[in-house]
């Protein structure tokens, strides 16, 4: 019988325990309404097109406190991560401009790179995609995989792209032929992408060349979804 009675004492003392314990805080990630701001080649050279005079924006709120400014359409890796491209805005004035008190800067907008963003700790992470070139690579989302047209690294190239979300190397790169940067402004360097799930295939369209299609070998989900949002403690090197 004491032990009957001891053991339900720690039963009860486990359960008030962890009822003390207080609770998970969650977070409340979204987009807000989309507005329109100026936009030009002036102000973004590398992603404005010649008859680019508007920039649709959104706000990506965190807890309602405003993260970062994004631009077109989200896409859902998962159904805690999802990925956006940034709006960056950017002080373009020289040193020697007369700006006024109430304006200390001269602010245009541009377009940046695209994030991964974690509904659960609210953290977002620019993507670093390789050979993606912002006024070129226009980017097609399937699964966690980004299938784009790039640019090499002497801007002679032109490759086509398919990079997993995670993966330190792309899963595809193909080279696609010359490329002249005269072309970057005119009309699309790259028709949009086209994807086939079964087998899974990518299907490039590259202005002014036939289309091109490969196959891709599916893999496992590279990205790292973090479990908890608490910072993690660092540790102290050894002496």
């Amino acid at each position: 019988m004491k032990r009957f009675f001891l053991g339900f004492a720690v039963l009860l003392l486990a359960a008030e325990v962890g009822s003390a314990a207080p609770p998970h805080k969650g977070h409340t990630v979204l987009l807000g309404a989309a507005k329109k701001v100026p936009y030009s080649r002036v102000g973004d050279p590398a992603g404005a097109t010649a008859a680019e005079t508007e920039l649709t924006i959104r706000a990506l709120l965190v807890d309602g406190v405003l993260k970062e400014w994004t631009t077109g359409d989200a896409h859902d890796i998962t159904d805690r991560s999802f990925v956006v491209r940034r709006a960056i805005r950017l002080n373009d004035a020289l040193p020697g401009d007369t700006l006024p008190r109430d304006k200390p800067g001269k602010w245009v907008w541009q377009r940046g790179p695209w994030l991964v963003v974690d509904r659960v700790t609210g953290r977002g992470a620019a993507l670093r995609m390789p050979d993606y070139d912002p006024g070129v690579s226009q980017v097609v989302w399937f699964r966690d995989y980004a299938a784009y047209c790039g640019v090499s690294f002497s801007g002679k190239i032109l490759f086509a792209v398919v990079w997993q979300v995670g993966g330190r190397k792309p899963v595809l790169a193909k080279r696609l032929g010359g490329f002249d940067q005269e072309q970057q402004h005119s009309d699309p360097v790259c028709g949009p992408v086209e994807w086939q799930r079964e087998p899974m295939k990518v299907t490039f369209h590259p202005a002014g060349r036939e289309a091109v299609g490969y196959e891709i070998v599916p893999g496992s989900a590279v990205l790292v979804e973090d479990s908890s949002d608490e910072p993690e403690t660092p540790q102290t090197p050894a002496k």
